[in-house]
């Protein structure tokens, strides 16, 4: 598989599973309200969480294959829309899947906010920044769902493996 495929269904499955989440996260009792829960003081509370994982998808197609993407500054105040924001990122997934990546090797450079700049190639950024930080972000989402009360598992986090579950055999009934 090649790595813009990979590195897109990734993205696609995954924020497929963080939908799943918010649609049983609007029957918890706190609704909306828990947009604003965090795991701890020093860290962003659920709304950026969610905006965090639906901007890196973006970024790193932007670092990587030079698509356009400008990522929002801006927490969702709703359930409802981070899910939208959701279908809006999985609708420019679907549509990036033909874009061409750089070569494995081709440099990539990027800068956090805080002034460090890293020189990586193509590979490296994939592997080393962009999936690692967009699962830290997911699973913080996860865990602030979680400790919230919120009925999610581990196979809320990986229901897209369940199109891959092998059928038991059929049985001859007689």
């Amino acid at each position: 598989m090649q790595t813009n495929t990979l590195l897109l269904t990734t993205y696609d499955n995954m924020l497929a599973s963080l939908d799943g989440w918010l649609a049983k996260a609007a029957d918890h009792p706190d609704g909306d309200a828990l947009l604003v829960r965090r795991l701890t003081e020093d860290m962003f509370p659920l709304a950026r969480q969610i905006r965090f994982v639906c901007n890196l998808p973006g970024e790193a197609m932007a670092a990587v294959a030079g698509a356009g993407f400008s990522s929002s500054d801006i927490d969702d105040e709703t359930l409802s829309a981070a899910r939208e924001r959701i279908a809006a990122t999985r609708a420019l997934i679907a549509g990036w899947h033909g874009t061409p990546f750089g070569a494995d090797e081709a440099p990539v450079e990027f800068s956090l906010a805080n002034g460090m700049t890293f020189d990586l190639d193509t590979v490296s950024y994939v592997g080393d920044w962009a999936l690692p930080q967009f699962y830290f972000h997911l699973t913080t989402a996860y865990a602030i769902l979680r400790a919230a009360g919120v009925p999610i598992g581990k196979a809320d986090y990986v229901g897209h493996m369940f199109r891959y579950l092998r059928q038991p055999p059929a049985t001859a009934e007689g």
